[in-house]
């Protein structure tokens, strides 16, 4: 998804989210996946097949729940000539999030990505794997960490760092005694070395050569032990070959996976980790000199965007609240909220249950309203050391000005 904005791919990943909280009584929940170039007719066609095929459903209520999901999906087919670029999937039924009443749910989504299957399933759940595979991050960089005491083995997949092997050895330490006794005891240790760089070299290279997109791999450690354990050909070959750059660390624990990431950012400008890493480098300079740039909370941000202050937006994935315009059947109140949750909505006039008429991500909300002053919106991903200071320190949503504002 490299061509698609921050923003988008946060819109694309929420609803999927969102989706994938909805569950049906019973088989009742239908999705339906057209690829660019299928024609519409064949999907009209089947669906009327389905549509003939469910009218034999015993239960009456999921007979009568399927009937109106196919006949919802077949009203709005007809507005298609042909599919979008990108081809279209629609999830529709009876369905709903736990603990809540279920109701029609209709969705239809143009995926940022060409759809590669044509699939009908009816089932109390939708069916989301392919559009999951989407967000997947397809490449990965290999991280190892290596002494004469322990090895970590691990992996970073666009913003996150996940541990895959760690590893301990039986190398004894220094030996303090002289003469004869010494230089057998040093002669056991490097043997004992030596079996312990096979046993690190195989297992890195089996977990490395298991991953089809491996882009590179970097390697760290304290001292010189990593480059002798790289001189003496320990990888297999195919590994070393895919060795982008070696650099010293302090840990070669889960915490030094961070570390040689850390260290090796002059070098991977390009990764979503490391612009991160500049983005809330940046923000934080601007926090500490006090210039007067920097702006942080939901009503100060939303004030910059506004009169057109903002340069950049930085935005929390973790962030899950909406803007909610309702309206009250008891009293008539008609007006905006913020909530963290779409369901139960009361009217902070007379607390009756009040009716949603539009429902809008926050996030989606305050980018939207970058988009109209060319504001550069950037979404950080929580599971990064900089998102969690976003989110804690700042509550998610901050920028950087183009001036000050009073």
């Amino acid at each position: 998804m490299e061509n698609i904005s921050p923003a988008e791919k946060y819109k694309f990943k929420r609803k999927i989210e969102e989706l994938k909280d909805i569950k049906g009584q019973h088989t009742e929940l239908i999705s339906l996946y057209i690829p660019p170039k299928k024609q519409i007719s064949d999907v009209m066609a089947q669906l009327r097949d389905e549509y003939s095929q469910s009218s034999n459903i015993k239960s009456k209520q999921t007979r009568k729940n399927v009937l109106s999901a196919i006949e919802s999906i077949m009203s709005q087919l007809r507005y298609f000539k042909t599919p979008p670029p990108n081809g279209v999937v629609f999830f529709v039924g009876e369905g709903a999030k736990s603990g809540k009443q279920p109701k029609m749910m209709s969705q239809v989504i143009e995926p940022p990505m060409p759809i590669s299957i044509y699939l009908y399933r009816c089932d109390s759940q939708f069916y989301l794997e392919p559009l999951e595979e989407m967000l997947e991050e397809k490449d990965s960089y290999g991280l190892l960490l290596i002494d004469r005491r322990e090895c970590t083995i691990g992996f970073l997949f666009g913003k996150k760092i996940e541990m895959a092997a760690y590893l301990t050895s039986r190398v004894p330490g220094k030996h303090g005694r002289g003469g004869q006794s010494q230089r057998r005891f040093e002669r056991l240790t490097e043997i004992a070395a030596h079996e312990w760089f096979v046993k690190a070299g195989k297992k890195a290279s089996e977990l490395f050569l298991e991953k089809d997109n491996l882009k590179g791999v970097l390697v760290g450690g304290p001292g010189p032990t990593k480059r002798m354990f790289l001189n003496q050909n320990y990888l297999d070959y195919r590994i070393a070959d895919k060795i982008l750059g070696i650099y010293d660390t302090g840990y070669t624990d889960e915490y030094g996976l961070k570390e040689l990431v850390n260290n090796a950012a002059n070098d991977l400008e390009e990764l979503d980790i490391i612009k991160e890493k500049r983005i809330m480098n940046r923000f934080m300079e601007e926090v500490r000199s006090d210039s007067g740039l920097a702006v942080y909370g939901e009503e100060e941000v939303k004030r910059a965007l506004e009169i057109g202050a903002v340069d950049m937006l930085i935005l929390s994935d973790a962030i899950r609240k909406y803007k909610l315009k309702i309206s009250c059947p008891s009293c008539g109140y008609s007006g905006e909220t913020v909530s963290e949750s779409d369901e139960d909505i009361k009217c902070p006039e007379c607390k009756s249950p009040a009716v949603i008429e539009e429902k809008k991500d926050i996030l989606e909300e305050y980018s939207d309203m970058a988009e109209q002053s060319s504001t550069k919106v950037e979404i950080i991903s929580k599971d990064t050391e900089e998102g969690n200071i976003l989110i804690k320190a700042f509550g998610g949503i901050a920028g950087i000005l183009r001036y000050k504002i009073d």
